[in-house]
């Protein structure tokens, strides 16, 4: 209940993890780092559990991330329902800030922004991140929506099914004939590859489905954390590369690149989740990301 969490203590926590220190927090609260100090601990001691972890900077535990979430979430309703009522005074436009991968974002997301009506003032934070990843950042509260590849909604979430985004694996002719001659699933192991970054074990889980198990993609890749570098590094024959469909068709198309594993694809589904809020700007934000990606993604 709301009566049992108050809410100064709440917004201070909030801004203790913004701010990265106790006395970062007080200046920007405009209180002494005691007073920041005393509702941390206070808010502590009401629910039982240590929310901060006092590093530098300081890092919410997973209790802590609940109550950051709550902070924002309560932030967003706060400013939804001053503008309502003509009370927002400073004009300032309202911030919607979404996780989203590079692929999406080279593809496919950037018309959503286009769709949202412009009367409604939003500004958009977009956050770079793995779809595999950006549900981290929900549970933390850092943002309010976030394109992700599990239909496990993060707890005080919604989510619905966007559709699939298909990946092709290419290479170059050149390459495909120098290093490639021989049944695939034998060459390709060995075979120069390009990923995203460290993380990106994408690469990896084809190679595996085409040796049934035996082998990874091999040790001799590229990184490379853009997506139209990406796409750049495969075109220039640096190594193969799973690359998503709108990217590699044009390439296709104009001969610099050939599909290998006999058309073989892989799909990744996406999923949209956002706070479980009563908010004008996430309503039309989710209607034009779910609109554009019924036109963009397969279904």
């Amino acid at each position: 209940m709301m009566t049992d969490l108050p809410l100064d203590q709440v917004r201070t926590l909030l801004a203790v993890v913004d701010e990265g220190t106790f006395d970062a927090a007080a200046a920007a609260l405009h209180v002494t780092p005691s007073a920041v100090s005393q509702r941390v601990k206070a808010l502590e001691q009401r629910t039982g559990r240590v929310l901060l972890l006092r590093t530098k900077p300081v890092r919410p535990t997973e209790s802590g991330e609940v109550l950051v979430r709550l902070a924002r979430q309560v932030a967003r309703l706060e400013h939804d329902a001053y503008a309502e009522l003509g009370l927002s005074g400073t004009g300032e436009p309202t911030r919607v800030s979404v996780a989203v991968n590079a692929d999406s974002l080279a593809t496919w997301f950037l018309p959503v922004l286009t769709r949202v009506p412009p009367e409604l003032r939003l500004c958009f934070e977009l956050r770079r991140e793995d779809e595999d990843h950006t549900a981290a950042l929900l549970r933390e509260g850092v943002v309010m929506a976030a394109v992700t590849s599990s239909p496990d909604p993060v707890p005080g979430c919604s989510v619905r099914a966007l559709g699939r985004m298909r990946y092709l694996p290419v290479a170059t002719p050149d390459f495909a004939a120098r290093r490639l001659g021989g049944p695939l699933e034998e060459v390709l192991p060995d075979a120069p590859v390009v990923a995203f970054d460290r993380r990106d074990d994408f690469q990896d889980g084809f190679v595996r489905r085409l040796t049934r198990g035996r082998s990874n993609a091999s040790a001799l890749r590229h990184y490379v954390p853009t997506s139209e570098g990406f796409v750049e590094a495969v075109a220039a024959g640096l190594g193969w590369g799973l690359v998503p469909e709108a990217q590699a068709g044009p390439l296709l198309r104009d001969g610099r690149l050939v599909p290998l594993a006999g058309g073989r694809v892989t799909d990744v589904p996406l999923y949209w989740q956002q706070w479980k809020l009563d908010s004008p700007a996430l309503k039309h934000v989710a209607q034009a990301v779910t609109a554009t990606a019924a036109e963009a993604l397969r279904p």
